[in-house]
């Protein structure tokens, strides 16, 4: 069975600037699958690759064993897409719009305006079906970018910066709709800034950086790629720190009554930490770990992609 998404050696040129280089990854069928980047590393171009906004340099992109050029309407039937911009017709009212959407996907109007009812209760704004798009609150028009993604029934569901801009309440009300939308078998390809959004809605996550998948990996192997903070809080904290020959330790510090300790796979070396602690006279009274964040790993991995180019390591 062919992949939701395939990209191999995908390449796009806009005169001298390289939007992507080489993007190369999978997306199975069912996935919620996030793509994290900086600004210009690619996303948006790949995005308008996929539903043919753009015509790629090189390389090939398939939805669902569909070429997106050469198979376009099989491919691009198959794309719901929510962009991060608003690009409405503002001079119908809301439902009007759905309709007119499903209509270019050849789906009869009784059909449409059934997929219309449908597409705007299922993102919660059924009740604002005759008013215009200008009229909606922000929210609201986050609300219905989803529903006219939604209209045409698709397979596979692009959601580009989703929750942009839009209050904790409704970005998570929005992450309620998609995780019931991906459980009933959609395919979702989410790009967001908001890396809690990443960790809690992705099975898995693609770092692309200067238009190269930099990893891809599920959040929590990408997590366990970070370093961990132990907090020990000592009945009589050392005055200076303690050195431990312990592997995966990489720092240790005094602050106030507390030791901390910085290693990889903070969890796992407690037991030879605590040995050690006890060895040396220390006794703990408390004991704390902060994991390493999925925002920490992405911002280390991007810069070391980054120093790497400057100094000629990625080509």
């Amino acid at each position: 069975m062919k992949p939701a998404i395939r990209a191999d050696g995908l390449r796009k040129e806009y005169g001298d600037v390289q939007a992507l280089d080489g993007l190369s990854f999978e997306v199975d069928r069912g996935e919620f699958f996030g793509l994290l980047g900086p600004n210009g590393a690619g996303k948006t171009t790949f995005i308008n690759i996929l539903v043919g906004l753009v015509r790629k340099s090189g390389g090939t992109a398939e939805v669902f064993g569909f070429d997106v050029e050469d198979d376009y309407r099989e491919a691009r039937d198959r794309i719901g897409l929510a962009p991060q911009e608003f690009n409405v017709d503002r001079f119908f009212p809301i439902h009007e719009v759905l309709e007119h959407k499903a209509g270019y996907h050849g789906v009869s109007r009784a059909k449409a305006a059934e997929r219309a009812e449908q597409a705007l209760k299922t993102v919660g704004i059924w009740d604002k079906r005759d008013t215009r798009f200008d009229w909606l609150s922000g929210g609201m028009k986050r609300r219905f970018l989803l529903a006219r993604a939604l209209v045409t029934d698709p397979e596979l569901l692009i959601l580009d910066e989703p929750t942009a801009g839009v209050d904790v309440q409704l970005r998570r009300d929005l992450w309620r709709v998609i995780e019931r939308l991906n459980a009933d078998g959609t395919t979702i390809l989410l790009t967001t800034h908001y890396i809690e959004e990443a960790e809690r809605l992705c099975d898995r996550v693609a770092i692309v950086d200067s238009g190269r998948i930099v990893e891809v990996a599920t959040p929590e192997e990408l997590r366990s790629r970070g370093t961990d903070e132990v907090f020990l809080t000592l009945s009589e904290p050392p005055a200076t720190e303690p050195t431990f020959d312990i592997p995966g330790i990489v720092d240790t510090r005094v602050d106030g009554s507390s030791l901390v300790v910085t290693a990889e796979g903070g969890g796992q070396i407690i037991p030879d930490l605590l040995r050690s602690l006890e060895y040396e006279g220390y006794e703990v009274l408390d004991l704390d770990i902060r994991r390493a964040s999925l925002e920490e790993v992405f911002v280390d991995m991007t810069r070391i992609d980054e120093e790497a180019e400057q100094l000629g390591v990625i080509q």
